[in-house]
């Protein structure tokens, strides 16, 4: 029953939110360095993001392995969409991709 209510939760806050980053701690405080990384992109371009610690909720920390199918946290998503990881939002970021896919969907950032 929870697995369930864990999906709808993480299909609730993707659609309520046009970023969000599944990460280890928060914004504030990350609980890792890879989600210390895409916090520290996503700052650097101005971007609002809705940052879920999976730390605090094992359901989630699991649920969202299975939404996505991708084993590892963090995991970014923008309108929806699944971007990556750590490795990908970085290798995004430094070509100029990760600000294009802001710019094509309409979420407000500055330049880099």
């Amino acid at each position: 029953m929870s697995e369930t209510t864990a999906q709808d939760r993480i299909k609730g806050d993707i659609a309520a939110n046009d970023v969000v980053l599944y990460m280890k701690g928060t914004p504030v405080f990350p609980q890792c360095g890879f989600s210390a990384a895409v916090v520290q992109v996503l700052t650097h371009l101005g971007v609002k993001f809705k940052g879920i610690d999976v730390l605090s909720d094992p359901a989630i920390r699991q649920g969202i392995k299975e939404f996505s199918n991708w084993p590892t946290i963090p995991q970014l998503y923008v309108k929806g969409e699944f971007v990556g990881g750590c490795d990908i939002v970085r290798e995004m970021f430094q070509s100029g991709e990760l600000q294009e896919l802001l710019t094509t969907k309409g979420v407000a950032h500055k330049a880099a």
